[in-house]
C-alpha cells in the first residue's frame, strides 16, 4: 500500500508570518532573524508523525524571484528551520519548493510553471518520489491557494484560518473549500489524527 502524507505549507504553518511596515505588508520571512516557529508547531507535527503520515513540506518561496532576499540567505532560513524542527525532536521526510514567480524581476524565475501553487506539480513530485497515495493524503495551508493545489492533487484538505465572510466569499468564487478549517495548526493536527487511514 503507498503512504500518506501531511503536504505542509511552511509560511503561516510552520513558521510565523512577518509584518512589514513599509509596504504595510504581512509576508514571508527574509532573514533568518524573522524565521521564527508556530507556537505548538513540534506538538502538532509529531502527532502527525505517530498518526502514520509522512511530512512533507510544499511551499512557494518566491522571495528571490521578487528579489526580496538570495539564495545563500533562503538556504539559511531553510538550515534554522531545521535545526529549529530537529529541537522539536521532529524531521521532515522532504522539502519541496517553488521559486518562480510569472512577474519575477529575475529573469531566471520568470515562468508560468507548474510547481507553484496553486497548480499541483510539487504534490504530484512528492507522490511519485515518495510513493505516496495522495487520496490517503492531506494538504495543510493557510491561503486558498494550498487548497486548490490539495484539491487538484486529489487530496483531503485542511485551511488553518479564521473564517470571514471575504474569504467565505472566496472560496465560493474559487471552487477552493477546503474539507476541514482549523483555527491553529495544533487543531489541524487534531483533525489528522481523527481521520488517519
Amino acid at each position: 500500500m503507498r503512504g500518506a502524507a501531511c503536504l505542509l505549507d511552511r509560511d503561516g504553518v510552520l513558521n510565523e508570518m512577518v509584518y512589514y511596515a513599509d509596504p504595510g505588508a504581512v509576508d514571508s520571512p527574509f532573514t533568518p532573524k524573522q524565521f521564527v516557529l508556530v507556537e505548538g508547531i513540534g506538538e502538532a507535527l509529531r502527532g502527525m508523525k505517530s498518526a502514520g503520515y509522512k511530512l512533507v513540506l510544499v511551499s512557494n518561496q518566491p522571495g528571490m524571484a521578487k528579489k526580496h532576499m538570495t539564495m545563500p540567505t533562503f538556504r539559511k532560513i531553510q538550515a534554522k528551520m531545521r535545526r529549529l524542527l530537529a529541537a522539536e525532536g521532529v524531521e521532515l521526510d522532504a522539502e519541496y519548493y517553488c521559486f518562480h514567480h510569472p512577474q519575477a524581476k529575475v529573469a531566471a524565475y520568470r515562468t508560468d510553471c507548474a510547481c507553484r501553487k496553486p497548480k499541483p506539480g510539487m504534490l504530484l513530485g512528492a507522490a511519485q518520489d515518495l510513493g505516496l497515495d495522495l487520496s490517503r493524503s492531506v494538504m495543510i495551508g493557510d491561503g486558498l491557494q494550498d487548497v486548490l493545489a490539495g484539491k487538484r492533487a486529489g487530496c483531503r484538505t485542511i485551511l488553518v484560518a479564521n473564517l470571514n465572510a471575504t474569504l467565505s466569499g472566496k472560496m465560493d468564487e474559487l471552487d477552493a473549500h477546503p474539507d476541514f478549517v482549523a483555527r491553529n495548526v495544533a487543531e489541524a493536527a487534531r483533525i489528522v489524527r481523527e481521520i488517519a487511514p
